[in-house]
């Protein structure tokens, strides 16, 4: 089964209008589905561009700028819920925090088809910055997706870097992670691009990565972007032997722009048969060997 798949490398640029915004994402999303792209998948707060349509004192503000664009996230989830069927592609439109009953807020990444709303899955380990200066809650639980392309699930940037993350949807049968990232520096892109890698070994399975970029100086929150989008899968036969099936050149370009490259899911699911290696079904013999007693 081949699947053509688009990862935004989306750069963070703000719209003097909703309507200006909308085509904007219209356009960018036609750009991906005009070469064949299946999937769509933008990065983590890529919906907080929204906030550059607040006024300057809130866009300008960490905690207004997230608690503003509230009331602009139903007329967000039309426009990406009318984009899927336009194009008749599954689209991951990235994350946005979302404010619960409770009033807490959540780093929540929907995903739709031609249909409807799939779900959404919340990031659930959250980084210093959210913690500490943003109040952002963590969810709770794994979705996993069950597609017509196979069935996948959603890792919010940090939380690709948790192994045991990535193994519950292995367990459960994922065969492609999307992961829409967002860092501030080439470290923190390193960083969960190596957990891609890692949750792609592991678990011989596809992981998919689109990263936010650019300079936004008129946001507290996304200030800083560098990333690249990427695509990988396990280094085995069959398949590229760094396990990098697709990378964006530049790490930080002046525009948005995609990612695009066919993944054969029958390749990866072959490695689990016949690889070189068994990570998948070798996980749990680990636990047994870490409790051995060390020699003296």
């Amino acid at each position: 089964m081949s699947l053509r798949v688009a990862a935004c490398q989306y750069a963070i640029e703000p719209h003097r209008s909703f309507e200006a915004y909308a085509e904007h994402l219209r356009g960018l999303c036609g750009e991906a589905a005009e070469a064949g792209a299946q999937l769509l998948l933008l990065p983590e707060y890529a919906g907080l561009v929204l906030s550059a349509l607040l006024a300057p004192a809130a866009r300008g503000d960490l905690l207004a700028s997230i608690h503003g664009i509230q009331p602009l996230l139903p007329r967000w989830l039309s426009l990406c819920q009318s984009l899927a069927a336009e194009f008749e592609v599954l689209l991951q439109p990235g994350s946005v925090p979302v404010r619960a009953a409770d009033g807490r807020y959540h780093n929540r990444a929907w995903l739709f088809d031609a249909k409807g709303c799939l779900g959404y899955q919340d990031k659930l380990i959250m980084t210093r910055f959210e913690r500490e200066h943003w109040c952002i809650a963590g969810g709770e639980g794994l979705r996993l997706f069950d597609t017509p392309h196979g069935r996948l699930g959603i890792l919010i940037c940090y939380d690709s870097e948790f192994p045991l993350l990535g193994r519950r949807l292995a367990e459960a049968g994922a065969d492609l992670l999307l992961v829409p990232s967002c860092t501030d520096s080439e470290a923190g892109y390193h960083r969960v691009r190596i957990g891609c890698q890692a949750r792609a070994l592991e678990n011989q399975c596809a992981v998919l990565q689109a990263p936010t970029v650019g300079l936004a100086p008129w946001s507290p929150a996304l200030d800083e972007n560098y990333g690249r989008a990427g695509l990988f899968v396990p280094p085995d036969h069959g398949l590229p032997a760094d396990g990098v099936l697709a990378l964006s050149p530049a790490l930080c370009p002046e525009q948005s722009q995609w990612l695009i490259a066919d993944l054969d899911l029958d390749a990866v699911r072959r490695v689990r048969r016949e690889g070189q290696v068994f990570t998948r079904r070798d996980w749990p013999e680990q636990f047994e060997a870490h409790t051995r007693r060390l020699p003296s």
